[in-house]
């Protein structure tokens, strides 16, 4: 124990107390609120659309100084200075702006990279990606916080989840559960999307059965193995198509006449960022590949 003052007795707790809450009364509001919380950031790279979606939903892309190359929405955001895609990043271009809070997700790096970053003093805040509806609310969280924009961001996420409670209802209503298959590219064998994937968790929230369940990640599919998967629709992003040379020259894939899907030509075509961007626009692209799944099946 500490030895009492024998000149100062000893106060009671409630005038202690009251001493304490009259000290914090002379401090700014701000300043009682925030004591411990980490101070905002006034320069910020974003290394995802989603994420760069969400900073300017906030009106926070006064703080933005860079992101990363799949960061394509809004159109303001392409002349933004790019630090390279996501996932190849470099310590020196991403040092080279400045910044005080690099954000993105667990899918960036090389990790080693972000430690580099890191140990230049800037701080860098992952969200964790697992392809469900609270990724995105984990992305609007870690944005709002580091843009000093955390009551926007509340506001943006009840927003949100109204729009999602009343599309995933609207799923649920559906009485046919269209089997897809989601194609990420085409090479010698088309590279298709399994388990674990964003696009698997997308064909679920819109009321669809992914068709490939025998293994996890993107990988080839041989014909043989296309046909006995027997899609009813087939997914693609535009630049996909775009990369093919056009929805006539897709249909020309010899392994796409052994589907179901073939016979209706059923596809559905979203821009990549947008279908499996899992950002703040996922309630609208779950809608609209819903319908698009249910009316190309119908």
């Amino acid at each position: 124990m500490l030895p009492r003052d024998s000149k100062r007795p000893l106060q009671p707790r409630s005038a202690l107390r009251r001493r304490v809450l009259r000290g914090l009364g002379a401090l700014p509001l701000g300043a009682v609120l925030n004591a411990g919380a980490a101070p905002s950031a006034a320069r910020i790279v974003s290394l995802g659309g989603a994420l760069t979606e969400v900073v300017y939903l906030l009106g926070a892309q006064g703080q933005l100084v860079g992101t990363d190359t799949t960061s394509l929405f809004p159109e303001a955001a392409l002349k933004t200075a790019k630090v390279g895609y996501m996932r190849q990043l470099s310590a020196e271009g991403l040092l080279s702006l400045k910044p005080d809070a690099v954000v993105g997700t667990t899918e960036a790096g090389p990790p080693v990279v972000l430690a580099q970053v890191r140990s230049a003093g800037v701080r860098v805040e992952l969200v964790t990606a697992d392809h469900s509806w609270d990724e995105v609310r984990r992305k609007v969280a870690t944005v709002g916080r580091v843009t000093g924009r955390e009551r926007e961001a509340r506001a943006l996420q009840a927003d949100l989840d109204t729009h999602w409670s009343r599309v995933q209802q609207s799923v649920s209503n559906a009485t046919r559960r269209p089997r897809a298959l989601f194609i990420l590219s085409h090479g010698g064998s088309p590279m298709v999307a399994g388990t674990g994937t964003a696009a698997d968790a997308l064909i679920r929230f819109a009321g669809g059965i992914n068709a490939i369940t025998q293994f996890a990640g993107y990988r080839p599919l041989t014909a043989e193995a296309m046909a006995s998967a027997a899609p009813q629709v087939l997914l693609n992003s535009t630049q996909g198509i775009e990369a093919l040379g056009g929805e006539a020259a897709f249909w020309q894939r010899p392994e796409l006449a052994l589907t179901p899907a073939f016979g209706r030509k059923a596809l559905v075509v979203m821009e990549a960022s947008h279908l499996l961007g899992f950002g703040p626009r996922l309630p609208g692209a779950v809608q609209e590949l819903h319908a698009r799944m249910q009316a190309t099946t119908a």
